[in-house]
């Protein structure tokens, strides 16, 4: 969206959207392979592909989507890699490396790298909607199993709570960065963040509204058994406490309120608590449909979270977090203009 849509003030965090981008897809093939137990067999879905299966083109599509970044990645980065390859730090041996003999830095070069970027971040717009996130939803949606999840909404709402949990992770990540680094801190852009960010949020509330409200109006016994479940039991609280409070009530308070929205550590909380609440959204778009039987004679599910699942949760995300903090070692991820209003408040 920055490169294609021109958002020029967003450029600051262009590299940093990139990296994170590969990172977090990382990090959620990773989750796969470990939910499989046998994770060589996931190239069971690369060389024997069923052109019927969405899980199978989502690999796909995902490998695809992780290349295409990371050439964004490296054209984003390849006028910053030119410089540092002229340096004798760790950063500038890595940059030589994979410069090879693209050093020329002039008017004509920046141009041609813009026009890829553009061209880029165009395929990868509609690879993202239809194909990552949305293809994610479709995963989902073609289960007829589940009243719960065979709705066309599905593939829409990933599509924007990507957005929401993308530009929240963005903002938080750039803003902690910023502070541990005791660097300033774009304000203006921060506020700009996060304005777009409760934006993706109200749209993501309204189409779950639609989608609750469409659910109760069929009176499937399975579909209204599931959003009892998910709204008026013991696990409600993962609802109205983690998705619906602290996920969108607090954050679009933060946002709108006057003494707050301007003000950097609100702005900061307000992110990181999206970020929970899409965990909270997630957890109750699985659950409660796997927990409610398919037929009545069936008993009901009940799940939470094991000790080995926790471990496993805390390892892969720390391996995210370990990848991105490599890259910002050995890759000019940050950004090198200076010419910026800030406030670090």
């Amino acid at each position: 969206l920055i490169y294609v849509f021109g958002m020029e003030e967003y450029e600051r965090v262009g590299k940093a959207a990139l990296f994170t981008a590969i990172v977090c897809m990382i990090v959620a093939l990773t989750f796969v392979l470990m939910d499989l137990g046998r994770p060589e067999r996931m190239l069971n879905a690369i060389i024997y592909w069923n052109v019927t299966s969405p899980l199978a083109w989502e690999v796909h599509f995902y490998l695809v989507y992780i290349g295409l970044l990371a050439v964004e990645l490296y054209i984003a980065m390849r006028e910053d890699l030119v410089h540092a390859a002229k340096t004798n730090s760790l950063k500038g041996f890595v940059a030589k490396l994979i410069t090879f003999k693209n050093a020329t830095i002039n008017a004509a070069t920046k141009k041609r790298d813009h026009m890829w970027m553009k061209i880029l971040g165009t395929i990868g717009i509609p690879l993202a909607i239809l194909g990552v996130h949305g293809g994610t939803g479709t995963i989902f949606a073609v289960v007829k199993a589940r009243p719960a999840w065979n709705t066309a909404l599905f593939p829409i709402i990933f599509v924007v709570s990507a957005m929401v949990s993308g530009t929240a992770l963005l903002l938080a990540m750039y803003v902690i960065k910023k502070k541990v680094q005791k660097q300033p801190i774009d304000q203006g852009m921060v506020v700009s963040l996060a304005k777009l960010m409760v934006g993706f949020l109200i749209i993501d509330l309204g189409l779950q509204f639609y989608e609750y409200l469409i659910g109760w109006y069929g009176l499937e016994a399975e579909h209204l058994d599931t959003l009892a479940t998910m709204m008026a039991s013991e696990k409600a609280w993962s609802f109205w406490f983690v998705q619906m409070f602290l996920g969108a009530v607090i954050p679009i308070t933060i946002v709108f309120w006057k003494k707050t929205s301007q003000n950097i550590n609100a702005l900061l909380a307000a992110a990181v608590l999206i970020v929970i609440g899409i965990i909270g959204v997630r957890f109750n778009i699985v659950v409660p449909p796997l927990v409610t039987p398919v037929f009545h004679e069936l008993p009901w599910g009940n799940y939470a979270p094991t000790i080995k699942e926790w471990m496993v949760s805390v390892g892969v995300v720390a391996m995210g977090l370990l990848i991105y903090s490599f890259g910002e070692l050995l890759l000019p991820i940050e950004e090198t203009s200076d010419g910026v209003s800030h406030n670090g408040k």
